[in-house]
């Protein structure tokens, strides 16, 4: 019975400090990118909402684009630089590094500007789908990569590091499409 007793302490110690390990706010944005470059449940869900709020591209296009996407989630790299914490609050310093996808919507549509007759529908107007394709045909061959710096936030909510939402810019910083 002291055996069983002894057992059970120790195992919840080790749990308790394992849950300690695991609540710093370093952890907590490695955790992010793990889910990320894993393709998380989580992550494949806010993807799949972004896909849902594109109005210009057909289903297929969507597909594709998604599947550009989680290119870029599965081939980022992050290195942490630094973290600050001061009380409750908490900041980690990560660098990442993704496909430069902002450069080849660029170059895709400085190509447009000059090359504007190869997208052009009997009207005369720009044939989107067209340009669509083209664009994704590009961005699926990406392979120069970009560094970026992110200052991510936590706050620490019941003896529990939170990290706080995404800003827009952090995102397009992980998709490959910040514009500086």
């Amino acid at each position: 019975m002291q055996i069983l007793v002894m057992f059970f302490l120790i195992l919840s110690i080790v749990t308790g400090c394992n849950n300690d390990l695991m609540n710093t706010p370093i952890k907590k944005v490695e955790t992010l990118f793990s889910n990320y470059i894993t393709l998380d449940e989580g992550v494949i869900e806010d993807l799949n909402r972004v896909i849902m709020q594109e109005t210009v591209m057909t289903p297929d296009q969507k597909d594709r684009y998604k599947k550009i996407l989680k290119k870029q989630y599965q081939h980022l790299s992050y290195e942490i630089k630094d973290e600050t914490i001061d009380g409750n609050l908490a900041t980690v310093l990560v660098e990442i590094e993704v496909y430069d996808y902002n450069k080849v919507i660029e170059e895709a549509e400085d190509y447009l500007t000059a090359n504007s007759e190869e997208f052009l529908l009997d009207n005369q107007n720009t044939d989107v789908s067209k340009f669509n394709d083209y664009k994704l045909d590009k961005l699926e061959n990406a392979r120069d990569k970009i560094t970026y710096t992110l200052n991510l936030t936590l706050n620490k909510e019941n003896d529990t590091w939170v990290l706080d939402d995404l800003t827009d810019t952090e995102i397009k910083k992980i998709h490959g499409l910040y514009n500086y």
